[in-house]
C-alpha cells in the first residue's frame, strides 16, 4: 500500500513526498487506519520496521486536522532512553516540515541547566508533542512544571525495554496524571507476559498488530566461533588484526567488508603488524562490566576503542558517540540499551562477545552493519553456556550459521552441541551439525514547490527540506 491511499493530512502526505517515501512498511499499513479511527492499539514490532512513523504519522494528521486545544500538551511519548528519544525527535522534525503550527520538545537527561530551563518553558507553554524519557518527565512533574491533563495520545515506544530498565512505577506514575479518555499506543518487540499486563491496564479495547520477526539482510556475512570465555579477547584480537577474505575471490584474497582491496595499517604501539585496520566496528557485550574490560584491554594492545555503558556521564556519552561517528574511534565496545541510538550507514564488523538473549536482539545487533547496500559481516563468540540461547537463534534463522575454527594456538575449544555440553574438540578442527482527502488549511493538495516555502518553517527549527528519518524508521 502507498501512503497516497492513507487517509493523512495533506500536509503530512507533502513531507513524505519530499522524503520519498512512498510505500508503506507492513506496520504502517495495518497501524495507520485504526489509529486515525481514534484506536487504542499494541503493535509489536522490531526496530527497524518503520513504527516510528506508524504513529507519528496518524498523530500528527490528526493534530493538524484540529480540535485540539492549542496551550496544552496533546501528545506523550515515551523512549527508554535518550537514543531512542533523539531517534524520534528527529524524525518528528522531517514528518511536521509543513505542519507549522504544531510544537515539538524532546526531554531527556544529562543536559545541563540551560537546557533543563529550555525544557521548563516549552512544556509550560504547552508543546504538542513532547518526547520524554520517564526519569526526565517525572522530574517535571515531581516540581509542577508540566501538565497532562488535556494530553489525547500516550505513546509508549519500546515498552519492553522500559520494563527491563524498571520504569514500570514511573509509567504508572505518568499514567495517573493523564485523562481517562485519550488514545494510547504501544509498540513492543516482544509480547512477555509484563507487557500483556501492562496493556490491559492502561490500553481500553486496543487493536493488535503483530509483524513477524524479520530475518537478517542478506549482505551480512554471519559466522561464529565456539569457544571457551577465557579465549574470547584472543578471538577479537584475532578479528580486528586480520584481512577479512572475500568468498567470491580465488585463493582467498584480502579484502575490506565492502569488496575492496585492503591496505595494511600502520603498526601497533609494541611492534605488532595490525594488518588490515577496520573502522566503525561494534562491539556487543552483555554486561557494562564488561565493557570496561574488553574496551581496556583493547586500548592496551593499541586499538583506538572506546567503552559505551551507562555509568559514563551522558555528555561523556555524546562525545563517545560524536567520535565514533566521525571516524575518531575505530571500535565500539557498548550494551545494547545505550547502543540503540546508533544510525551509522559504514559499519564494517559487529562482533558479538556475548550471545544475545533474544532472536529480536540478534537481529538488532547484527542489523547495524550492511546498510545503504554495503556489505558486512557479523561474528558471534559462543561460549558453552551460551550454546542453547544461540541454537534458539539459529532455529529463528532456519539455518546454521558456519563456525569458523578457533585458531590452533589459542588451544582446545569445545565442541558446538546446541546444549552446552563439556565435550571438547582440538583448536583448528570443525564439528558439523546440521477515500477523499483530509483537507488543510493551505487548501488543495498539490500545491506548486514555491508554495511549500512561504511561512511553513519547520516547527522544530529545521531549514531546508525535510530531513526526517529513514524508511525504516
Amino acid at each position: 500500500m502507498q501512503f497516497e491511499e492513507l487517509d493523512l493530512n495533506y500536509d503530512v502526505l507533502d513531507a513524505l513526498d519530499d522524503m520519498h517515501f512512498v510505500e508503506c512498511t507492513p506496520i504502517q499499513e495495518q497501524a495507520i487506519p485504526p489509529l486515525l479511527e481514534g484506536r487504542d492499539l499494541i503493535g509489536v514490532a522490531q526496530t527497524g520496521t518503520g513504527k516510528t512513523a506508524a504513529y507519528l504519522l496518524p498523530v500528527l494528521s490528526q493534530l493538524r486536522d484540529g480540535g485540539f486545544p492549542r496551550d496544552a500538551i496533546n501528545c506523550v511519548i515515551m523512549a527508554p532512553t535518550r537514543e531512542l528519544a533523539q531517534q524520534i525527535d528527529q524524525a518528528m522534525e522531517g514528518f511536521s516540515y509543513y505542519l507549522d503550527d504544531i510544537s515539538s520538545v524532546s526531554v531527556y537527561g544529562g543536559n545541563d541547566g540551560i537546557r533543563y530551563e529550555q525544557e521548563k518553558r516549552a512544556l509550560s507553554l504547552g508543546a504538542d508533542v513532547v518526547i520524554a524519557t520517564p526519569g526526565r518527565l517525572i522530574s517535571h512533574l515531581s516540581l509542577g512544571n508540566v501538565d497532562l491533563s488535556r494530553v489525547s495520545f500516550f505513546i509508549l515506544d519500546e515498552a519492553d525495554r522500559m520494563l527491563d530498565m524498571g520504569f514500570y512505577e514511573d509509567i504508572m506514575q505518568i499514567v495517573k496524571c493523564l485523562p481517562k479518555q485519550r488514545q494510547t499506543l504501544m509498540f513492543s518487540a516482544t509480547m512477555p507476559d509484563k507487557i500483556v499486563e501492562l496493556a490491559k491496564t492502561i490500553l481500553t479495547d486496543p487493536v493488535e498488530v503483530k509483524i513477524a520477526l524479520n530475518k537478517p539482510a542478506e549482505g551480512i556475512r554471519q559466522s561464529a566461533y565456539v569457544c571457551y570465555e577465557a579465549q574470547k579477547l584472543k578471538i577479537v584480537d584475532y578479528l580486528l588484526k586480520r584481512p577479512t577474505p572475500d568468498p567470491s575471490r580465488q585463493g582467498g584474497e584480502p579484502c575490506d567488508l565492502n569488496g575492496e582491496d585492503s591496505a595494511p595499517a600502520s603498526p601497533l604501539p609494541d611492534g605488532r603488524d595490525q594488518g588490515v585496520r577496520l573502522s566503525h566496528v561494534i562491539i556487543f557485550v552483555g554486561k557494562k562490566v564488561h565493557t570496561k574490560d574488553v574496551a581496556i584491554t583493547l586500548k592496551r594492545k593499541g586499538y583506538n576503542a572506546e567503552a559505551m555503558h551507562s555509568d559514563l556521564l551522558q555528555e561523556q556519552r555524546d562525545d563517545v558517540m560524536y567520535r565514533f561517528k566521525t571516524g575518531q574511534v575505530d571500535i565500539l565496545v557498548a550494551t545494547d540499551i545505550v547502543a540503540r541510538g546508533i544510525d551509522i550507514d559504514d559499519i564494517q564488523l559487529v562482533i558479538n562477545y556475548d550471545v544475545p538473549h533474544d532472536e529480536e536482539d540478534y537481529v538488532h545487533r547484527i542489523g547495524r552493519t550492511a546498510r545503504a547496500g554495503k556489505g558486512g559481516r557479523a561474528v558471534t563468540l559462543v561460549s558453552e553456556k551460551d550454546q542453547p540461547l544461540f541454537a534458539a537463534i539459529e532455529r529463528f534463522l532456519e539455518k546454521e550459521v558456519p563456525k569458523e575454527p578457533v585458531p590452533e594456538e589459542f588451544g582446545e575449544a569445545p565442541a558446538y552441541t546446541g546444549r552446552g555440553e563439556r565435550s571438547r574438540r582440538s583448536g583448528g578442527s570443525h564439528n558439523r551439525r546440521r477515500g477523499p482527502r483530509k483537507g488543510s488549511h493551505h487548501g488543495g493538495r498539490h500545491r506548486h514547490k514555491s508554495d511549500k516555502g512561504g511561512g511553513n518553517k519547520p516547527s522544530n527549527g529545521g531549514s531546508g527540506k525535510p530531513k526526517g528519518p529513514k524508511a525504516s524508521e
